[in-house]
């Protein structure tokens, strides 16, 4: 079986937990404690969420704040569109923010959004032949196009 954790220095634990809670993540009690928080996506994905200076004990590079530029993206799945949506919605009302526009591909919906420290997540859904087979030309123009809408519309939004 593999699982994935992924590492996240933050500036306030207890805001984290909050965020991630509020997104339907559940808090491994187990490997939780005043230096980090393990947040259980499902049986295979979780988030350590760290304290910025108990990061940097893992690491002899500096840590930067994600703020600062893009570090990295992770992105998640959900079931559906109005999935999706949902999620965006929670990130916003629990204190996470837009990183980019959403963007319909047709045959996948994702929307790009930022945690509270400005770690960027991505949360989508893709069909199930598009899953199966890949994804086919779309036939008609896609709305929101992030290659050219993205400069048009002023993003990214970040100062």
């Amino acid at each position: 079986m593999v699982m994935i954790f992924v590492n996240l220095p933050v500036a306030d634990l207890d805001r984290s937990k909050a965020f991630y809670t509020g997104l339907g993540a559940e808090i491994v009690p187990e490997f939780t404690d005043e230096n980090a928080s393990c947040i259980k996506w499902d049986e295979n994905v979780f988030f350590m969420v760290l304290r910025t200076d108990y990061f940097a004990t893992f690491t002899d590079q500096p840590v930067i704040a994600p703020t600062a530029g893009a570090q990295s993206i992770t992105a998640l799945s959900r079931d559906s569109r109005e999935h999706v949506e949902r999620t965006r919605e929670l990130v916003l009302e629990h204190g996470g923010g837009e990183n980019k526009p959403p963007v319909d591909y047709g045959f996948m919906y994702q929307v790009s959004m930022t945690d509270p420290d400005g770690h960027i997540l991505e949360f989508m859904w893709m069909t199930d032949e598009a899953a199966e087979s890949g994804p086919s030309a779309p036939t008609e123009p896609v709305e929101n196009d992030p290659f050219s809408d993205a400069l048009e519309e002023g993003w990214p939004a970040r100062d």
